[in-house]
């Protein structure tokens, strides 16, 4: 039988990913600027400023690009994406806490930087000379990266001074930066496909791989919310629930766009896979950028993904009882018991935290608080033993 065109393996770099939901990320923004600038909408702009930090954030953390260019991947570049990715989370969740740092950190990124992105395009010989020679896809790259590189210089503009232009032009320039994002996604793409070899991981020290890196962002979103919902409980700190949620769905749908990895458990990442990516980043945008609007449909979404996670999880370490049970116990197997516990763990905390989504005040928001962080803490536990399996597997074929 003749496989179905939407369960055909889909074939997307994670460089390509990453800017999709960028590109998407302005392309909802300008479209939904106009309404909001007739007053149709409410807008809130701390979700796009930290859907942005942490699209940045993601670069750093799994490719090792900056908005300066590109380094090695090492501790200090990883530290450095977890600030940024902690930044743009406690954007979302708390409005106006970190004052202007957003503001600073967009501008620093989308003008100096790509003001040397620009410069290092056009004098670098193994770019802009070299892609003039080889020609054909490569003329596109050169527009491409021109293009993106010039209108992030004047986004940068807009956000450090907003009365720059009108609301109806900013949308225009938004939508236009969203297009050209997403251009350059498609372009790099084919790039990739005709030259495998141009896809790689940045060289370094760096020990994450591309799902742990995912899961560490994951757990620093757990962790952060777990901590702020403390004090946003004893009202102290005010909440934004809807970016919450928005930003949730575009972590989910990052996972779901670069390796199949759902909140229910790995697929095959088939067309069917991105095209569902795409429409839980289209949702997860809207949620951080227009506030209230899709929060009940979300913690209803959100909270039934959680608990089918959790079950299956639970059902996953249930049927490997028997295996480590057989076990010598060698380091390898004793990490491996531990690992179990540590999901163990997480999905009963996973399955507690999609039950108080589903059911109003079942457990006290201070106690809420506290099962996500605990969560966060779990996942960082589980990615610390991820990383020193991978040590003894290595060491035990060597």
């Amino acid at each position: 039988m003749t496989e179905h065109p939407l369960l055909r393996k889909a074939d997307l770099p994670l460089e390509v990913v990453i800017l999709l939901i960028a590109g998407m990320m302005m392309l909802i923004t300008g479209a939904l600027l106009f309404p909001v600038s007739e007053g149709a909408l409410p807008y809130y702009e701390n979700g796009l400023y930290g859907s942005l930090l942490v699209i940045f954030a993601l670069q750093i953390i799994t490719l090792g690009k900056t908005p300066y260019g590109d380094l090695p991947r090492s501790k200090p570049l990883l530290a450095a994406g977890v600030v940024v990715a902690a930044a743009g989370i406690v954007t979302c969740f708390v409005p106006d806490l970190l004052s202007t740092l957003p503001r600073i950190l967009l501008f620093l990124f989308l003008g100096p930087g790509s003001f040397l992105l620009l410069v290092n395009m056009c004098f670098a010989k193994e770019k802009l000379p070299a892609w003039i020679k080889y020609g054909g896809i490569f003329r596109h790259l050169i527009f491409a990266c021109g293009a993106v590189y010039i209108l992030s210089m004047l986004i940068a503009l807009m956000i450090w001074k907003q009365s720059l232009l009108t609301v109806p032009m900013t949308a225009g320039v938004v939508l236009i930066y969203g297009t050209a994002l997403v251009y350059l996604a498609f372009v790099l793409r084919k790039i990739y496909r005709m030259h495998p070899e141009a896809d790689r991981l940045p060289e370094g020290d760096g020990e994450l791989s591309t799902d742990q890196a995912m899961l560490l962002l994951m757990a620093i979103f757990m962790v952060l919310l777990g901590v702020l919902l403390i004090p946003v409980n004893l009202g102290l700190l005010p909440f934004s629930g809807s970016a919450q949620l928005g930003l949730l769905m575009v972590i989910f749908a990052v996972q779901m766009l670069a390796s199949g990895n759902t909140p229910i458990g790995p697929f095959p990442r088939s067309w069917l896979m991105i095209f569902s990516g795409l429409l839980f980043a289209a949702l997860g945008i809207e949620s951080c950028i227009i506030p209230g609007i899709l929060v009940p449909y979300l913690t209803v979404l959100v909270g039934v993904l959680n608990i089918l996670g959790g079950v299956v999880s639970l059902w996953k370490i249930g049927s490997s009882r028997q295996r480590e049970s057989e076990g010598t116990g060698d380091p390898l197997s004793t990490l491996l018991k531990k690992l179990s516990a540590a999901q163990l763990t997480m999905s009963l905390l996973t399955i507690l935290f999609g039950a108080s989504m589903l059911v109003s005040h079942l457990i006290p928001g201070l106690i809420i608080g506290v099962v996500l962080a605990a969560n966060g803490c779990a996942l960082l536990y589980l990615i610390h033993g991820m990383m020193l399996l991978d040590k003894l597997q290595r060491a035990q074929t060597s």
